[in-house]
């Protein structure tokens, strides 16, 4: 039997582990992380980091494992990411078995909080149809919360609701209805440039969020589009990838 505690790392700072995170850490048995491979290997050495910071020196055991890919190439988006998430829980559940034969407290640090735009819930639903299996959540910070932190501003207007979206869904399908404030994750093609002729829209953009490296830009959008359109290719090239987010707001 196992046990997978899926524990909330927050977007890249060490101190944003809470105590509850870090008790977590201590009590698995073996703490998996995956390499995304060349040019992200930066992802898994901060797992790394924050494990070398908080974890005693009788703490789990870790262990480094390859993370498949999804096929990019795969014209039913839906389809691929199903795939995709199938081959990582045969990963993990071989994984598990290699470092755990006899069943035990298995850990994995999820960027930000695994109940936002992570899969790690949905990853763990299907390996519990093939092995017994308890899951532990851990919540974290998210990068959006780190985002309102790092531009001192509220998430929402007076009153009013917030959407958050994906990318994907901005330029498919423009501004959601009966919002004013759009969070906007997960965005691979600066989507934010469908509406930079509307003169009303505010952007705060945050390009690794809460590490070292920090970016942040906010303006009107149509003032500011191309800035952040430069500066997030300056950055992916620097580092070979890139992980921002955004608020818009009318």
């Amino acid at each position: 039997m196992f046990t997978l505690s899926l524990i909330g790392i927050g977007s890249g700072n060490p101190k944003h582990l809470t105590l509850q995170a870090i008790d977590a850490l201590n009590a698995c048995d073996v703490i998996l992380i995956p390499s995304k491979g060349a040019g992200k290997d930066d992802l898994a050495g901060l797992r790394h980091e924050i494990c070398a910071q908080v974890l005693r020196s009788d703490g789990p055991y870790i262990h480094e494992f390859i993370l498949p890919k999804r096929d990019a190439a795969n014209p039913d988006y839906h389809a691929g990411v199903h795939d995709w998430h199938d081959a990582i829980a045969q990963v993990w559940l071989a994984e598990m078995q290699r470092t755990l034969p006899q069943g035990g407290r298995v850990g994995f640090l999820v960027w930000g909080d695994p109940s936002l735009y992570d899969s790690t819930l949905r990853i763990a639903e299907r390996l519990q149809k093939v092995v017994t299996l308890t899951v532990d959540v851990v919540p974290g910070i998210t990068s959006l919360q780190v985002l309102t932190a790092g531009h001192a501003i509220p998430l929402n207007s007076i009153g009013n609701p917030v959407t958050i979206t994906t990318g994907r869904q901005l330029r498919d399908h423009g501004w959601p209805q009966g919002v004013d404030t759009i969070a906007v994750m997960l965005d691979g093609t600066c989507a934010f440039e469908v509406l930079r002729q509307h003169s009303d829209v505010h952007i705060w953009w945050t390009a690794y969020a809460g590490m070292p490296n920090e970016r942040r830009i906010a303006g009107p959008l149509d003032q500011v589009c191309d800035r952040i359109i430069a500066t997030r290719a300056e950055a992916r090239a620097a580092h070979g990838w890139i992980m921002d987010i955004y608020l818009l707001r009318r």
